[in-house]
């Protein structure tokens, strides 16, 4: 049997907080006692194992998935998934999802006054190669109103699931732009304590897999564990 790593608790600071008052839809969901923690035996740290013939041909790229393009400005998004010693993190099944540009999902629970794009869905997946990496195509999202308080606006975000080779090992997170006017009042974004932690939840402008004429790129890396994790959602 391979030996089997302990829960390492996060440096402090770098992980959202269970309960945010700010953010109020964790005043009903924080636990109200300590958490307990359990022990992984084998069966909680590994399987699934996703291979290649998971990933269609476009999932990849949500531009491509319909008869048509999508509205909106095309970007490409690329990154590498790395571990606490900054080594790569290759077969990792990464998903997004995210709304269209002008700011709605392509869920029936969505109810902002904003339109559908038939030519959007707005999810995709691909597995990371041997060096951790990862590259999606697709369209920069818009902001959208929701009701944590008055006036209150999300910045453009694109959501991030990372699954590793263990059914307990899913991890969550969200990317963000980098000068967006809304993240200073975002509740979400702001409940990680640790400025620089935080800040990588923003993608860095990529000039170097900026397509001409055709698409502006950015990076996002993503951090599993350690000093410089990338902050995931409880």
């Amino acid at each position: 049997m391979p030996d089997i790593a302990g829960y390492r608790r996060p440096w402090f600071g770098t992980q959202p907080d269970y309960l945010f008052p700010p953010y109020t839809s964790t005043t009903l969901r924080a636990p109200r006692e300590p958490l307990v923690l359990l022990p992984h035996t084998l069966s909680e740290v590994t399987g699934p194992l996703f291979g290649f013939d998971a990933i269609g041909g476009n999932d990849a790229d949500l531009t491509r998935q319909h008869a048509a393009a999508p509205l909106g400005e095309r970007i490409i998004v690329s990154g590498r998934v790395l571990d606490a010693n900054a080594r790569p993190v290759p077969g990792a099944l990464i998903e997004i999802w995210q709304c269209n540009a002008a700011g709605r999902y392509a869920h029936r629970a969505d109810t902002h006054d904003a339109p559908l794009d038939p030519n959007f869905t707005g999810c995709g997946r691909v597995l990371t190669d041997s060096q951790g990496g990862y590259r999606f195509v697709t369209i920069k999202p818009g902001a959208y109103p929701w009701r944590n308080h008055y006036n209150a606006w999300r910045p453009a975000h694109i959501h991030f699931s990372v699954f590793g080779a263990g059914i307990v090992t899913r991890l969550v997170t969200q990317m963000y732009f980098p000068g967006d006017p809304l993240l200073p009042d975002d509740p979400i974004f702001n409940s990680t304590a640790d400025l620089r932690a935080r800040n990588r939840l923003i993608a860095r402008f990529d000039w170097e897999r900026t397509e001409p004429q055709w698409a502006l790129a950015f990076q996002f890396d993503i951090v599993l564990r350690g000093r410089d994790a990338t902050p995931m959602e409880p």
